[in-house]
């Protein structure tokens, strides 16, 4: 029996293994990522896909390993370790996390909206995952100091609560179906203070930018800006179908006798709704921009420009990490 020819070792792992200036690549790729099987997977098989990526980087190609496999070792290793510092994340914070944790928190927030006591408890739950989330998945190797992240927290979260709570009096004489929009408002308006306050940090001392070849040029605060709008803009794109298309379906069931007739009903059906919007929505969104994002030489502030041009007088176009 013939061993399978060994694998070329100049497979690019670093990058993902679809086309990421296309779309379709780019959801491709977050499909994968995004995928909340790996959840399941042990701490083992986290280790072995750790082993068969580093091995590979290496040049060191174990005999009988196939190009799937080896692209399967990238997405689990991906999925559950930090792109920029390499080390295990939070199981919750994960990417693959994302569906089923944000499917239960949208779901109730939906479901439980009509009283004070739920909207702020539930507000809560969700800027208490987002501020985990947003804090995992930040971009670059810097740290965060636990007071950064504490203010980042109960800013973020008392962002989301008041506009929650001021939208939901507004919406007291208003037709029902609106009320259930409240939960949306609150959420982006929070996404957009979330979001910055966690990656404060990138906004004043900057992200590193690279050449082409992942060179590390320079910080650049420029690059952190559009990062984090990027990022605020795919996250808002996320909640839209999860929080716009189940309380129609619900409104129009809540009118029918089946309902009324079984109300427990009511959370799994909405949590079940959400989880079918997010499993599309969430890869689908984080697809809107390339993960590893560029802007021209000229965008970048004046002092980096300079030291860029120093560096490499011909480059046009610098790279960095945008986060997630």
């Amino acid at each position: 029996q013939k061993m399978p020819p060994s694998l070329p070792a100049t497979i690019n792992i670093r990058e993902p293994r679809w086309d990421q200036s296309t779309f379709q690549g780019r959801a491709k790729h977050f499909f994968m990522v995004t995928d909340p099987r790996n959840l399941l997977l042990s701490g083992a098989a986290l280790e072995e896909a750790r082993r068969v990526v580093e091995d590979y980087r290496a040049g060191m190609i174990p005999p009988g390993l196939t190009e799937d496999q080896l692209w399967r070792a990238k997405y689990i290793y991906d999925s559950a370790f930090h792109p920029d510092t390499g080390e295990k994340m939070l199981l919750i914070g994960r990417m693959s996390a994302q569906v089923p944790m944000n499917m239960t928190i949208t779901g109730c927030m939906l479901t439980f909206y009509r009283t004070t006591p739920a909207v702020l408890f539930w507000q809560w739950v969700n800027q208490s995952f987002n501020a985990i989330v947003n804090y995992t998945n930040r971009s670059g190797d810097a740290p965060i100091t636990p007071s950064q992240l504490g203010t980042a927290y109960v800013s973020a979260t008392t962002g989301a609560v008041v506009t929650a709570l001021g939208l939901k009096s507004l919406t007291k004489h208003l037709p029902a179906l609106i009320g259930r929009f409240v939960p949306f408002a609150a959420v982006a308006a929070a996404n957009c203070i979330n979001i910055p306050l966690m990656r404060q940090r990138e906004l004043k001392l900057g992200i590193p930018v690279t050449d082409e070849n992942g060179n590390r040029l320079d910080e650049s605060t420029a690059a952190a800006q559009k990062a984090i709008f990027q990022v605020v803009v795919s996250r808002i794109g996320m909640a839209v179908p999860a929080m716009a298309i189940p309380p129609v379906i619900m409104n129009a069931l809540e009118k029918r006798p089946f309902l009324k007739r079984y109300p427990y009903l009511n959370a799994p059906l909405q949590v079940g709704l959400v989880g079918l919007c997010l499993v599309f929505a969430t890869p689908l969104c984080c697809a809107l921009f390339p993960q590893k994002s560029s802007m021209s030489v000229r965008s970048l502030e004046p002092e980096i420009q300079a030291q860029v041009r120093e560096k490499d007088p011909c480059l046009e176009t610098v790279y960095f990490n945008k986060g997630l």
